[in-house]
């Protein structure tokens, strides 16, 4: 057999490996919230795919199996994390791979023209997805989106005073795995900070429930200051 197809190297046996486990939604979806969000507890995990605990269960041992869990049991709780490296990128490389990127291609069905919403008291949606991308791109936050990167001026540029940003109990920064993109955008205190900067800039404006809507002055400012996003 051809080195090029043995299905026992290492490498193609993990990739395949991968592949077999991604095949399936529920995985893919609890894999997605691990590696973005942070550790669940079983019953987090289940509640956010609204699936029954028993069935995410059987999920998430095959998913140990793989190597691509972890669980930790604390008191009557069981922990679950993402235990390979890289696997966010990975997982994040797919779905912009699907079209999933708030620049361009499908959209996951029923979601709005413009997908642009909060999520609690954050920006979620194509917006909050396209500032967590450029916050990054610019070094403003750290890969994975929990801390700041070694450049955070966009912060500055996006209307947010760090030096003013009190998270109190709450974490500074958070990766929250957005549910129509399927890619992170920021939540936290920083999430909060950045929304509530647009609308004191008057870049957005609440359109009734969660949904938000980029303003006149948004639309001629917002592609400015993350480039490649368009107002739809």
């Amino acid at each position: 057999m051809s080195e090029w197809v043995d299905p026992r190297h290492p490498v193609t046996s993990a990739v395949t490996a991968l592949a077999r486990e991604l095949a399936d939604p529920i995985r893919l979806t609890a894999l997605q919230l691990l590696a973005i969000e942070g550790p669940h507890t079983l019953s987090q995990l289940a509640d956010a795919l609204g699936v029954t605990t028993p069935r995410l269960g059987n999920h998430l041992a095959r998913l140990r199996t793989a190597g691509l869990v972890e669980v930790e049991h604390t008191g009557r709780h069981a922990v679950y994390r993402a235990a390979a490296p890289g696997l966010g990128d990975v997982l994040t490389a797919l779905s912009r791979y699907a079209h999933a990127d708030p620049e361009a291609g499908p959209r996951r069905a029923g979601a709005t023209a413009d997908a642009t919403r909060t999520c609690y008291d954050h920006l979620a949606g194509r917006l909050g997805v396209a500032v967590f991308g450029a916050l990054v791109r610019r070094g403003a936050l750290t890969d994975d989106g929990r801390s700041l990167g070694p450049d955070p001026t966009l912060f500055g540029e996006l209307g947010v005073d760090l030096a003013a940003v009190d998270p109190g109990r709450r974490k500074l920064a958070t990766a929250c795995l957005d549910r129509t993109w399927r890619l992170p955008h920021l939540g936290g205190a920083l999430g909060r900070s950045v929304l509530d900067a647009f609308l004191d800039q008057g870049l957005v404006a609440p359109a009734g429930g969660r949904d938000v809507t980029v303003t006149a002055a948004g639309a001629e400012r917002l592609p400015v200051l993350l480039p490649g996003f368009t107002p739809s």
